[in-house]
């Protein structure tokens, strides 16, 4: 394509075709080489360059949870890149009432060019990605956000001018935000601390995955119960809700629990004087983060929200180019 020449834009091209359902499937080049390429889809898209390799594609859209971002950046990054996204809510279609996955999956293969899907169930999103033909990309299960990942480290990437070497300090929940961070900062070789509760630590088996890919990248990865061991010298703090979509029935005990791991001004005091913050939002202000710190001027949450628009332009052009 003469635009994707005149831009010199280099696709991911061992990601044809490919299902992003965790970053663990990818190599630590592929990652790095699509946080590049959001960098460079971003700017070419703001001159108003960005080619149209989806021409005549359609991703279809299921979701089964609530979405702002990841169902707008999805259809917005797909207009832009010529393609079409198509909005499907779970209750919507049969598989809402019972439809096996098998079926499903072989039904929209016939109609689409590959799938995107918010679903409660890591164990489903596998399983259609198993029996469609045509690719997956997981926009959220209950144990990966790998997109978001991509998306957090081209936001530091572009402010810091590197990646390896950094030190990223995630406080709150060991959810499906913190296993794709943890994995995704392994690839890029920036080091992670992780402090949660007691008894709200990530899975153990996906650390022990992300540790050895840490290894091999010269990075580490500490897991504590202790904000301040985390933050201390950090480059980057995150955080997330403490109450994720499904586990209302939970906000009580979770209000409780995660007492002392608020991210506020006394606790980012042990972070670099120039660290920057980042949360995935929905944000819930003075519960995980005071408003001081995310409303505060080391703060690029909202940077890091437009930059799921070009990480996943740049995973739907790689895939579905």
């Amino acid at each position: 394509m003469k635009l994707l020449e005149e831009v010199q834009l280099k696709l991911v091209s061992s990601l044809k075709g490919k299902d992003l359902l965790t970053l663990l499937d990818y190599t630590s080049k592929e990652v790095q080489q699509l946080v590049e390429l959001a960098t460079q889809l971003k700017m070419i898209t703001k001159e108003g360059k960005c080619p149209k390799l989806l021409e005549g594609k359609t991703l279809g859209m299921i979701f089964e949870k609530h979405s702002t971002r990841t169902r707008i950046s999805f259809e917005v990054g797909m207009n832009q890149l010529g393609g079409k996204g198509m909005f499907m809510h779970a209750r919507d279609l049969q598989i809402g009432r019972g439809e096996s996955i098998y079926d499903t999956a072989h039904v929209l293969e016939g109609y689409l060019d590959g799938i995107m899907i918010r679903a409660n169930s890591h164990a489903m999103v596998k399983e259609l990605a198993e029996h469609a033909s045509i690719p997956v990309i997981n926009g959220l299960t209950d144990i990966y956000h790998p997109c978001q990942a991509l998306a957090d480290l081209e936001t530091i990437a572009e402010n810091k001018g590197h990646l390896k070497g950094l030190k990223i300090a995630y406080v709150g929940d060991g959810n499906n935000v913190a296993h794709s961070l943890v994995v995704a900062s392994a690839h890029v070789g920036m080091n992670v601390a992780v402090a949660t509760p007691v008894g709200y630590e990530c899975d153990a088996e996906v650390i022990a995955k992300a540790q050895a890919i840490a290894e091999a990248n010269g990075s580490t990865i500490i897991i504590t119960n202790d904000p301040i061991d985390a933050v201390i010298n950090a480059d980057v703090v995150y955080a997330d809700v403490w109450t994720s979509m499904g586990q209302e029935e939970e906000a009580a005990k979770r209000l409780e629990d995660f007492a002392g791991y608020q991210i506020n001004d006394e606790l980012v005091a042990y972070a670099k004087p120039n660290y920057m913050f980042l949360h995935c939002l929905p944000a819930h202000r003075e519960e995980e983060v005071a408003s001081s710190v995310i409303d505060g001027p080391n703060s690029y949450i909202f940077e890091q929200a437009e930059n799921r628009l070009h990480a996943q332009k740049a995973v739907l052009a790689s895939i579905l180019a």
